[in-house]
């Protein structure tokens, strides 16, 4: 496992980028796994920045999120779909139809997990996973539990991440209570991982995931069994490290 410390949250999205820049300059086909949230907003900006400047080109890129709220439609503008659509996907040359969100509307959760697990299949698995990590651990929407789950599931979200969500509501109604969701093994299986992580209130939660045991109780411990892990974090996430 790699930590780079950064001095702040712009400076951190510039680190990670160079990371991803780097990937797709040295596999054009590269299947990327994308994260949403507040986190990754950065790097998506400085990559559109790159691809405008004709430094970067998206054309033979295939992206798989990591998660989908269930019931929203990709039209909703809490969505992940939207939220990709508008904050990358519409700005760079990816194709469309090379860009995989679990379906938030299907309402049969064991076919929509099925068919993501398919799409994980048939592109042949993520190369560069990206990352962020939630105040209680989380990665992807795998919240604390007694067991890791491996595949592509629908889980129902704890308090404190509706609470961490809400902020994109406007009200507490609105925010969904379930989620689909790639699964620990299928995150654990990219070649590569790259982890964000910015600000002092995830200081405890890194130092409990990354120099603590590994535990489904804290699901982004499992990250210290993978062998190419890249944390890039700013000085404050890293502020209770030695």
């Amino acid at each position: 496992m790699k930590i780079i410390k950064t001095e702040n949250y712009d400076h951190m999205s510039r680190i990670a980028a160079n990371y991803i820049a780097a990937q797709i300059t040295l596999k054009p086909d590269s299947v990327l796994g994308l994260a949403t949230g507040s986190s990754p907003i950065g790097i998506y900006k400085e990559l559109i920045r790159r691809y405008q400047a004709k430094d970067l080109d998206f054309s033979n890129v295939t992206s798989i999120n990591l998660d989908e709220y269930r019931g929203l439609s990709p039209e909703n503008e809490q969505s992940y779909r939207y939220f990709m659509d508008t904050n990358l996907f519409s700005h760079i040359n990816i194709q469309k139809n090379r860009t995989f969100i679990p379906n938030g509307l299907e309402p049969d959760p064991q076919k929509a997990c099925a068919d993501y697990d398919q799409i994980l299949e048939d592109c042949g698995g993520i190369d560069l996973q990206l990352l962020g990590l939630g105040n209680n651990g989380h990665i992807g929407f795998n919240e604390p539990a007694d067991y890791y789950e491996k595949g592509t599931h629908c889980v129902n979200l704890t308090q404190s991440t509706i609470d961490a969500n809400s902020r994109f509501f406007d009200s507490m109604d609105q925010v969904p209570r379930q989620a689909y969701t790639m699964g620990i093994q299928s995150i654990m299986k990219a070649r590569k991982i790259l982890l964000i992580i910015s600000g002092g209130k995830k200081a405890e939660i890194v130092k409990e995931a990354f120099f603590g045991p590994i535990t489904p109780k804290v699901p982004a411990s499992v990250l210290q069994l993978h062998n190419d892990v890249t944390i890039v974090a700013d000085s404050d996430a890293l502020s209770l490290l030695s």
